[in-house]
């Protein structure tokens, strides 16, 4: 998860805990409030009743010993007053409870005022009440208003802070963008710097920057080393070759001493295909090369397979060439030759005596795509993950394999922006696949 989405995320969640608990707050304080407001004016009524009992209607009531009852039209009020035992000693305490009367099949929830009075020698019961539906019915328009409020506050804030994050993170991305993502080579390096004014990111800006410029200088250095080291290591295995061709020219020498110069020659050889080799993957992975020529991908692979056909008819291989399209990329030709060679002499060199070589194409969701597959000995899941590794060597008759094919293989393929994948199964052949995408291609 992006980290403009958990910033958002976590605000959001933050201030729906906070609506909650401020609407919960007001559910109770709404409902206090209220049990207050209505207590207050069971008060009053309790105050006025008081002062009406006199009056000539409930002193006749009261006189012929009956209970006094007065009901709203609504029922949402009621007036009681009952006889009960005679208490000389009684207070002018208060008492406030809740309870549920039923009228003509009807239910409703009353707050009731009850309160004990003495009155021309007796005692008497008041009770006031009033209907708590109002209440109820207001709390249930603050729930609903609170649900509501929750919803759009909700995603209000979700919007304006996916809004606030993506400014506020834009710096970052164009930094992750512009000075990791995009970076291919490191002498190309973008070094301007990107406007912000969190100065956290002016400090990534500056360490991706100052890391940069260090890999920068590391390498050149081994640019310089690289070919310092090819040069002196190149002219003195030509001079001792040439040496070595002088001396077999001489027909003094006897049989053993021929035969060990053919030895010293063929490690000369040897290593001054390794150097090469590894001169060529440098220069591949130090962008030294143009790629201005306009590659026929099926004609570069017709002229290997006439280069390699003695190899071919050698082990007794199937070759067969299903290419149906004319596929050109813009590249380096010799490079692309290269590409194709190495894939194609591995195909060869690691196949059984008597096996077949197939070489298909397709165009696929706008990728062209070509698979070199044999029919040989086949790599497990370490092997082919190593498989790109310079040096890696599997366990083969092979002598002339130095084990830096597939490295150069995988310089070319991502230096022309090609995907290169590896599929294969122990004892069931290799298939290589090469998948040019053209919006990627130079």
């Amino acid at each position: 998860m992006k980290l403009q989405v958990k910033l958002a995320l976590y605000n959001t969640l933050t201030k729906v805990a906070i609506i909650l608990f401020t609407g919960l707050l007001i559910l109770l304080s709404i409902e206090k409030i209220s049990y207050n407001h209505i207590e207050l004016r069971l008060e009053n009524d309790k105050e006025q009743t008081l002062k009406n009992i006199s009056s000539d209607e409930i002193s006749s009531i009261l006189g012929d010993q009956k209970a006094y009852t007065d009901y709203n039209i609504l029922k949402e009020e009621f007036i009681t007053i009952t006889r009960t035992k005679y208490d000389p000693q009684i207070t002018k305490e208060v008492k406030f409870t809740t309870e549920t009367r039923s009228f003509d099949k009807y239910t409703q929830t009353y707050r009731i005022l009850t309160h004990r009075l003495n009155y021309n020698g007796h005692t008497y019961l008041l009770r006031i009440g009033v209907t708590l539906e109002s209440v109820e019915e207001l709390k249930s328009i603050i729930k609903k208003f609170t649900i509501v409020v929750l919803v759009i506050a909700l995603s209000l804030t979700l919007i304006s802070d996916l809004v606030f994050t993506k400014f506020l993170l834009a710096p970052f991305y164009q930094i992750i963008d512009r000075k990791l993502i995009k970076v291919n080579d490191p002498m190309n390096f973008d070094y301007e710097k990107i406007k912000t004014t969190t100065q956290d990111f002016e400090l990534l800006d500056d360490s991706i920057s100052s890391l940069m410029k260090k890999i920068s200088d590391l390498f050149i250095l081994e640019k310089q080393f690289i070919a310092n080291v090819s040069h002196e290591l190149l002219t003195p295995i030509s001079i001792i070759s040439s040496r070595l061709e002088n001396i077999l020219l001489h027909e003094e020498l006897s049989e053993g001493s021929e035969n060990k110069m053919h030895a010293s020659l063929k490690t000369l050889n040897r290593l001054k295909s390794i150097i090469n080799s590894l001169l060529l993957i440098s220069k591949v992975e130090n962008n030294q090369y143009d790629k201005t020529d306009m590659v026929m991908i099926a004609a570069v692979v017709m002229e290997i397979q006439e280069e390699l056909e003695d190899r071919i008819e050698e082990k007794r291989l199937l070759f067969t060439n299903n290419l149906k399209y004319i596929y050109t990329i813009r590249g380096n030709r010799p490079l692309m030759h290269t590409l194709l060679f190495n894939v194609i002499n591995n195909a060869i060199k690691y196949n059984n005596q008597g096996g077949s070589i197939t070489i298909a194409d397709e165009q696929k969701e706008g990728n062209y795509i070509i698979t070199i597959a044999d029919t040989g000995a086949g790599m497990d899941k370490k092997q082919i993950e190593s498989a790109f590794n310079r040096f890696e060597k599997f366990d083969t008759d092979e002598k002339e394999s130095y084990g830096l094919g597939l490295a150069i293989v995988k310089s070319i393929t991502s230096f022309h922006n090609i995907k290169v994948e590896i599929k294969s199964v122990k004892g069931n052949g290799t298939s290589v696949i090469l998948i040019f995408n053209t919006a990627l291609q130079p």
